[in-house]
């Protein structure tokens, strides 16, 4: 893995960034800026990332923040391979920490035909390509247009449940409610270099490149970062009510590098245009390529924010909230037909210029490091440290 600071910061010098690194000397987590390529520790201001986004400006509170140096940024990033880490020195974290971690699905069609292929396949790969054709020779793949909810949207769905063709995920996809999960508990996503984790049983899954907004509590949406919803089709595929197994395992939410707060230079419509790309590369010289573009978004970022928080659903300590993804990878890797699906030691990078790198290596989910420091550890280490 490229783990270098030209690898994984953002194109623009300037970009406002906060993250999080463990510090051995503390037992704990400090919250973290990026200065150029020097990192600040500025816990002693704010514990935790929930308070810096829980302030009434969060881009001004972060430049103001007086804090210690804790030396070069390339030095952390590279520590931040497990593979190569000194235990004795700092390595990178996911940037959040209290929030509750949020997914929002089926928000572009290409995904959301995949998902009706998965369902109709019962997680079978390969029967895939069969029913992806007939699913696209009736429905279409270039609904872009259509808005969720919309008048057209619900003729096209008396339509279908007529022809006996209709799905939970069109229901998402077209209609007025946006399917809005839990991806992850607080605490237990990953950040860039850590290892991602794919369930060992699963033998048809893929990554997901994902813009995630970062939402405090009271709905304002005040930056965003990068995340990998790493999914098990062939789980999913068997039922819906599966989601939680083909979704919330250990390292299967990598969010990173860092959170770029919103300010004058880049804000919401700045989400709303970003290209994301996508690399596998794997260690049998397999290498795939995708992009995800938010332009083609179902659904705009703002009206899956106040689908996640409202009235009815509020969040204490803010959340993050993956918006989606317009990859669905079809590319077979082994046998003719049967799709892709990871490998152990395939490396994934996701990036967006704006917002910087995300980079993991898959390994099975058993073998992923345990998340074991949850909330009450980082309450008590806070706590020792005279943070809180």
């Amino acid at each position: 893995m490229d783990l270098s600071p030209a690898a994984i910061l953002p194109a623009d010098p300037h970009a406002l960034l906060f993250g999080r690194v463990w510090r051995p000397e503390a037992e704990g987590p400090s919250l973290v800026r990026i200065d150029g390529e020097r990192v600040t520790d500025i816990s002693a201001a704010f514990p935790t990332a929930r308070d810096l986004c829980e302030a009434a400006d969060p881009a001004t509170a972060l430049r103001q923040a007086q804090g210690e140096d804790l030396g070069p940024l390339a030095a952390i990033l590279a520590n931040s391979d497990p593979a190569r880490r000194d235990a004795a020195r700092a390595w990178l974290l996911s940037p959040i920490d209290l929030q509750a971690v949020k997914a929002a699905g089926v928000t572009f069609v290409t995904s959301m035909l995949e998902r009706v292929i998965e369902e109709r396949a019962r997680g079978n790969p390969e029967a895939a390509a069969e029913i992806r054709a007939q699913v696209r020779g009736l429905v279409g793949d270039d609904l872009r247009a259509l808005r969720p909810g919309s008048p057209e949207a619900m003729a096209l769905k008396q339509t279908l449940i007529e022809a006996g063709a209709w799905s939970q995920y069109l229901e998402v996809g077209i209609g007025p409610d946006a399917e809005i999960f839990t991806k992850a508990q607080p605490m237990a996503s990953v950040g860039t270099g850590h290892e991602i984790g794919v369930h060992p049983a699963s033998t048809w899954n893929n990554p997901e490149p994902e813009v995630v907004l970062v939402i405090a509590s009271d709905g304002r949406i005040v930056g965003a970062t990068l995340g990998n919803d790493v999914n098990l089709r062939d789980v999913e595929g068997r039922s819906a009510l599966l989601l939680g197994k083909a979704k919330d395992n250990n390292g299967a939410a990598a969010i990173g590098p860092f959170v770029r707060l919103f300010d004058g230079a880049f804000d919401l419509a700045s989400v709303e245009t970003l290209s994301l790309m996508l690399t596998v590369t794997g260690e049998d010289g397999f290498v795939m390529q995708g992009r995800s573009e938010m332009r083609e978004i179902s659904r705009a970022p703002a009206d899956l924010a106040a689908q996640a928080r409202n009235a009815h659903h509020r969040y204490p300590d803010g959340l993050v909230l993956f918006l989606g993804t317009l990859f669905a990878p079809t590319q077979d890797r082994d046998e003719p037909g049967h799709g892709f699906t990871h490998k152990t030691g395939d490396v994934v990078r996701i990036a967006a210029g704006p917002l910087g790198a995300l980079v993991n290596r898959v390994t099975a989910t058993d073998r992923c490091a345990p998340w074991d420091f949850g909330v009450g550890a980082l309450m008590r280490n806070l706590a020792g440290r005279g943070l809180l």
